[in-house]
C-alpha cells in the first residue's frame, strides 16, 4: 500500500511541475499542434512515466497513476472556476494586440506573434485592413477575437500566451 502512496505522491508532483513548465515555457493551448509539438508531448510523456511509477510497472501501479491524474485535472479545473486569483496564475490575461487601427507592436512582440499572422488572423474575419478593426485580444484560451464597426468574430487559431502581460497599450 505504501508504494502506491508513492505513486500518488509522484504523480501530483509530475503533474503540477509540468503545468509550471508549461507555463514558464509559453504554451497556452496545444489543440493545435505542430510536428514538433507533438513530438515533444510524447516524449515529455514518456520522460516522465518512470517518475510517476517509478519501479512499479504493475497494471495497479499505472491505474493508481492513471486516477490521480484525472482527480487532480479535475481538482484544478474546479480550483480555476472558483477562484480568480488560480485562474489568473494558470491561464493569465487576455492581450490587446490592435486597438482602435493601431497595433500593439510590443504586445505582439511579447506573445510572439509575427505581422504576417495578425494580418491572416484579421482576414480571416472578413476584414481586408487592420485599420478597420476596432479591436483585436488574444483570449486567454489562445484565439484572437477581432472586433470592427461592421463585424464581430472569433477564430479558432490558438496562439501561444505569456503570463504578465497587460491589456494597456
Amino acid at each position: 500500500m505504501n508504494s502506491y502512496i508513492e505513486i500518488i505522491l509522484r504523480s501530483v508532483v509530475v503533474y503540477l511541475s509540468i503545468i509550471l513548465f508549461i507555463r514558464v515555457f509559453g504554451k497556452k493551448e496545444l489543440s493545435q499542434l505542430s510536428v514538433t509539438d507533438l513530438v515533444f508531448i510524447l516524449l515529455i510523456s514518456n520522460s516522465v512515466q518512470n517518475a510517476m511509477v517509478g519501479s512499479d510497472a504493475s497494471l495497479q501501479g499505472g491505474i493508481i497513476a492513471a486516477v490521480t491524474l484525472f482527480a487532480l485535472n479535475a481538482l484544478i479545473r474546479l480550483l480555476v472556476f472558483k477562484f480568480k486569483p488560480i485562474q489568473n496564475l494558470l491561464e493569465g490575461d487576455p492581450i490587446v494586440l490592435i486597438y482602435k487601427g493601431q497595433i500593439a507592436t510590443s504586445h505582439l512582440k511579447k506573445v510572439k506573434i509575427t505581422l504576417d499572422e495578425l494580418e491572416a488572423s484579421v482576414r480571416e474575419h472578413g476584414i481586408e485592413k487592420i485599420s478597420d478593426v476596432d479591436l483585436a485580444i488574444l483570449e486567454v484560451d489562445g484565439n484572437i477575437s477581432v472586433l470592427s464597426n461592421n463585424f464581430s468574430h472569433q477564430t479558432n487559431k490558438k496562439r501561444k500566451h505569456h503570463k504578465g502581460l497587460n491589456q494597456n497599450m
